[in-house]
């Protein structure tokens, strides 16, 4: 039947893929021994440098006046295109 097109489609239900996470205490436990011998040894991580988060305190209110500015910019040169256009309609309309 999955040749013979049809206006009244029955839609199968969509599959559920859910995989569940375990907490393994061993697994931890060596992880953390790992990373206080590499501290004690030297040994840097293997990305070499620490790590920074890109958020700040204030970067959300930053990003909201950023995104307002750059809105009301749009929103200046798509009214000067639409005025432009409109005053080239009325010429082209009263003095062709």
């Amino acid at each position: 039947m999955s040749g013979i097109p049809s206006f009244f489609k029955q839609f199968r239900p969509r599959g559920f893929n859910y995989t569940p996470m375990y907490y393994d205490p061993k697994k931890e436990e060596m992880e953390e021994r790992e990373r206080r011998i590499k501290a004690e040894m030297g040994i840097k991580d293997d990305t070499g440098k620490e790590y920074v988060p890109r958020i700040t305190r204030g970067s959300m209110s930053n990003y909201f006046k950023q995104n307002k500015t750059r809105v009301q910019r749009y929103t200046l040169i798509r009214l000067i295109v639409i005025a432009l256009v409109l005053f080239l309609i009325a010429y082209v309309f009263f003095y062709v």
